[in-house]
């Protein structure tokens, strides 16, 4: 975003904003997310203290999406012939940026909005948002913010039985999701707060109270699990606690953390104890399996879903015309599926000889080592960590001298605590013994340095 002097919409002072007029989500995928924020383009005053929106041309550029949409603000009373002058270089920039084989007819009937909303529903549209399903999210988050800011358990308790019906799954996702923006945000206050609430829910709600009963089904069918392997876990010990399993729910959980376990011979197996079988044993093994193939299915169903998803997700990737800047602003949606499918596509281009694709994929898998590596200070702490005596720490500190800096103490502080906590390891013991040690000669380090630059 560009620093430009700006006329106040209040008070007429000249003031400094950032403004950004084009948001090309081809060339730049974080500008979708900093568009539909609402937090770009916003004037705050030093003299009057007015805080709101700025009036500025938007041009909003999606090629996967075939999407060139231009809007421009009426309050600016500008003729069409003066708005095609200035929105008409931003969409020029935008088909430059673009390869020949990727201009297609869209961009030449860029489509307009009158007003800021009526883009940004056009845009979640194109995303299979549609305005009601915005309304719903908006509604979920007022009566978040209703809970949090009510201060008696009574009332709160009230507010979840009058909206039990509204409290779904819906609801609690987007809970959790806030829940984790104020982890990482390190809004501690705000989070805790969260995390009551959903305690609160999941004891008062129906859906929450379902999802517990989930949660705890899913314990003890991971228990089982893990008592049952402890000598490897055979298809006779899986049947045998499938058949003693006290519910439908168990039965699900099994089948969500066993699922490789729940093959062809394992039905066949099951096929030939029901075959054994005779009068109600027989039904109830024939109903057994009937529920298993329906589970099964259902896993199976929403991995294959996520499975595209994922592999929809890095062909998009593999178009960014900066793969490594694209890899990096979407590291959080490389989770365990993700990986996956990436391994898949590169032994799939390796297997038809797709040199260039297959080095494209290679790129991706580049970005993602580099940004799991520990961060250089690491290095140096197990380095000083391998030193056999203090003398040999303070040698090590004193031929890295720039590296000791108030990040790499609070690094070491840190991870002391982190150590510090498993009190019954005795290796444990040792290590933050050294670890302080190490804390104690790197902060001496540092303050003789300060005194000396004194």
């Amino acid at each position: 975003m560009a620093q430009t002097q700006i006329s106040c919409p209040n008070c007429r002072q000249m003031i400094t904003a950032e403004v950004e007029q084009l948001f090309d989500v081809t060339a730049d995928p974080e500008a979708k997310q900093r568009f539909l924020s609402g937090q770009v383009n916003v004037a705050q005053c030093p003299y009057c203290g007015y805080q709101g929106p700025l009036a500025t041309p938007i041009v909003y550029h999606d090629a996967d999406k075939e999407l060139l949409l231009t809007y421009f603000p009426a309050e600016l009373g500008l003729p069409a012939n003066e708005q095609e002058k200035l929105v008409g270089p931003l969409i020029n920039k935008v088909v430059e940026r673009l390869p020949m084989e990727k201009r297609k007819a869209y961009l030449l009937q860029p489509k307009n909005f009158l007003s800021l909303k009526s883009l940004v529903e056009h845009i979640l549209q194109a995303d299979g948002i549609s305005p009601e399903m915005v309304r719903e999210q908006q509604e979920r988050l007022h009566l978040i913010e209703r809970l949090l800011s009510t201060r008696s358990a009574d009332v709160r308790a009230e507010i979840i039985r009058q909206n039990d019906a509204n409290l779904d799954e819906a609801f609690f996702s987007l809970l959790a999701q806030l829940f984790q923006n104020a982890l990482v945000s390190n809004q501690q206050d705000l989070a805790q707060a969260l995390n009551a609430l959903q305690a609160e829910l999941m004891e008062h709600s129906t859906y929450g109270k379902t999802l517990q009963t989930q949660m705890k089904e899913v314990e003890a069918a991971a228990q089982s699990l893990q008592q049952a392997g402890e000598g490897g876990l055979t298809r006779e010990k899986l049947m045998e606690i499938v058949r003693q399993a006290p519910s439908d729910e168990r039965l699900q959980a099994l089948v969500s953390l066993a699922r490789p376990g729940f093959d062809y011979i394992f039905f066949q197996q099951l096929s030939e104890q029901i075959e054994a079988a005779q009068g109600e044993e027989r039904a109830s093994l024939e109903a057994l399996r009937e529920k298993l193939l329906a589970y099964t299915a259902e896993v199976d169903a929403g991995l294959k879903e996520q499975m595209e998803s994922a592999r929809k997700f890095l062909e998009e990737l593999l178009s960014q015309p900066d793969l490594s800047q694209a890899v990096r602003a979407n590291l959080p949606a490389f989770n365990e599926v993700t990986i996956q499918a990436l391994n898949e596509m590169i032994q799939e281009a390796a297997q038809k000889g797709d040199r260039e694709r297959l080095k494209k994929l290679e790129q991706v898998v580049g970005v993602l080592q580099a940004a799991s590596a520990p961060p250089p200070e690491y290095a140096l702490i197990e380095k000083l960590l391998s030193q056999p005596d203090e003398a040999a720490i303070q040698r090590e500190l004193e031929e890295h001298a720039a590296e000791v800096t108030e990040d790499f103490l609070q690094l070491l502080i840190g991870l002391l605590n982190q150590v510090q906590q498993n009190t019954t390891d005795p290796e444990a013991a040792q290590v933050a013994a050294r670890l302080e040690k190490i804390y104690q000669l790197a902060l001496r380090q540092q303050m003789k340095r300060n005194l000396r630059g004194a």
